[in-house]
């Protein structure tokens, strides 16, 4: 295979590999002769595009071309800009409709990607998710049986309600200014402390808390409390200055409720010796956490993230649509996925309202949408000036193309409701988030949201973690072989002949072994674990 051609109206096709120039493509439709060396993961024109004409991708146009291109042409920045413009009109259209209208020209249709991408209807049960597995595709080993049967998994049933993947204790610090602390309390209790139940101790520092003003310390603190209130958290400790814009009381009064013996907390300026409160401190969440016991769960208690980052153009034709295949089973099963990355939505955000379970849904992405644009005009930043350089080196041009590959990850379920920044997730099924793309914010803030497993997929490839367990989705086998140390899963298998249905029963096994703690992602076994938060104000 040389070249994919996502869906059937597209008028370019995706490199697979370096192509060089006369190479003749078959297998497409129509074939081609190359006019020019085609860098791996980058676009070609598989027809004559005339100057200012649509270039399709996913069966929707992606730009225009800016000059005239002949088939076999390479199509990228030098030949291809934006449609989107500065001000866009939506429209509310009922999910059925759009499931109908929408589903079946973006998802694909032709070449590798037949009857692959995600199912063209949300399937309302396991056993309706079942019953849509193409014939002769029945489970072939004991262990595909047990991923696409099971419906438990072994979890920390927390006294909020909430069920956690890890049983860990994390150290948060209410300012910037003693995380060098928090960092060196950590190595010494985990020097210190035999864990045997505990999955380790951890800080998550960050550099603000003092000098924020208004919306940026409101924000601070609601993302530290969303992480002190996480499930993942068999115990925390917050540790303040004393002379902070973010006082300990009034972070403590964000954390609201919390149960007995989980959480500790004092003011370093309060003390004498730091490090033995500490110490004493984390001993006593130890001693309480340790009789903490992963017991069976229902899957619909799991709460999956999905971000990507460092994407490629095959980010949006093998990671992102397995990421939005094991999105809908699990919503399918009555759990929860949380989606973010609001200007990756830029482009695709009406496929998006679309899937608005309500009127009122429907509303809050527009405003969620719109406020984001607002942001950029605010700091006098083109809302349109992405992708990034990494992205265009993968071979994504416009941000139509990242976009329409990014929602991908959020399958075709309908959403139900959309989330603020900080605020935690309550309910079930598929919530958008409003956050930023940049990787290390979104991810935090998805995770203080709520999500106890995050799908990470990436074209490019990156060694950051989170706290929670981080696993990374690679978007082609070159990368999977290349950095082993920082992929826990292979999607570029499709493109070698796996199924769709193996690999999102595999993938979803694998979530279930992640969860359960019988397995281990890379950012845990390396150790990258951070946080960031979004800043957007004045610092005094």
């Amino acid at each position: 295979m040389k070249i994919v051609k996502i869906h059937r109206s597209d008028n370019v096709g995706i490199a697979v590999r370096l192509l060089r120039k006369g190479e003749k493509v078959e297998g497409v439709d129509p074939s081609v002769k190359l006019q020019q060396d085609i860098p791996r993961c980058h676009k070609v024109a598989l027809v004559d595009i005339p100057a200012n004409e649509p270039v399709y991708k996913y069966g929707y146009a992606i730009g225009h071309a800016t000059r005239v291109t002949t088939a076999g042409s390479w199509v990228h920045s030098h030949n291809l800009a934006t449609n989107l413009a500065r001000e866009v009109t939506y429209k509310y259209r009922p999910v059925h409709e759009a499931l109908r209208a929408e589903a079946r020209s973006f998802f694909a249709e032709s070449g590798v990607a037949r009857n692959a991408f995600i199912p063209r209807t949300q399937p309302s049960s396991l056993s309706e998710l079942r019953r849509s597995r193409s014939p002769g595709s029945s489970a072939k080993t004991d262990k595909t049986s047990y991923r696409l049967n099971a419906q438990t998994f072994k979890g920390f049933k927390r006294d909020n309600g909430k069920t956690g993947t890890r049983n860990d204790i994390w150290i948060i610090s209410t300012v910037g200014c003693i995380s060098g602390f928090a960092e060196r309390l950590a190595l010494r209790a985990k020097s210190e402390f035999r864990l045997k139940n505990c999955d380790g101790i951890f800080a998550l520092t960050h550099p603000y808390g003092c000098s924020q003003l208004a919306g940026d310390l409101e924000s601070t603190q609601r993302i530290l409390a969303g992480l002190a209130q996480h499930p993942n958290a068999g115990g925390v400790l917050i540790v303040g200055l004393g002379c902070e814009n973010n006082q300990l009381k009034d972070q403590l009064e964000r954390i609201g409720y919390h149960a007995k013996g989980r959480l500790k907390f004092f003011n370093l300026q309060d003390v004498k010796d730091e490090m033995s409160a500490g110490l004493k401190a984390i001993g006593s969440l130890v001693s309480r956490a340790e009789n903490d016991r992963r017991s069976d769960c229902p899957v619909s208690d799991l709460v999956l993230g999905m971000k990507c980052g460092g994407s490629d153009a095959l980010s949006g034709i093998t990671a992102n649509p397995l990421a939005g295949r094991v999105s809908d089973r699990l919503i399918a099963m009555s759990g929860s996925v949380i989606l973010s990355e609001v200007p990756e939505m830029f482009g695709a955000e009406q496929i998006l309202m679309n899937r608005a379970a309500s009127r009122k849904v429907y509303n809050d992405v527009v405003t969620m949408i719109r406020n984001f644009k607002s942001y950029f005009t605010a700091h006098g930043q083109p809302v349109y000036e992405n992708p990034s350089p990494g992205n265009k080196a993968g071979g994504i041009t416009t941000l139509e193309e990242k976009s329409l590959g990014a929602i991908l990850k959020g399958g075709t379920a309908r959403i139900a409701r959309v989330l603020q920044y900080g605020e935690v997730s309550k309910g079930k099924g598929l919530m958008l988030l409003n956050a930023p793309g940049n990787d290390g914010v979104a991810s935090t803030a998805i995770i203080a949201s709520g999500a106890t497993v995050l799908l990470f997929t990436t074209g490019m490839g990156t060694p950051m973690g989170f706290p929670v367990p981080t696993v990374k989705i690679s978007s082609s086998s070159n990368l999977a072989a290349a950095k082993p140390g920082w992929i826990d899963f292979d999607a570029g298998k499709i493109l070698s002949g796996a199924s769709w249905e193996d690999l999102t029963d595999d993938l979803f096994g694998l979530v279930l072994d992640v969860a359960s703690g019988r397995k281990m992602t890379r950012n845990e076994t390396s150790g990258e674990r951070s946080i960031a938060i979004w800043k957007n104000g004045v610092t005094l």
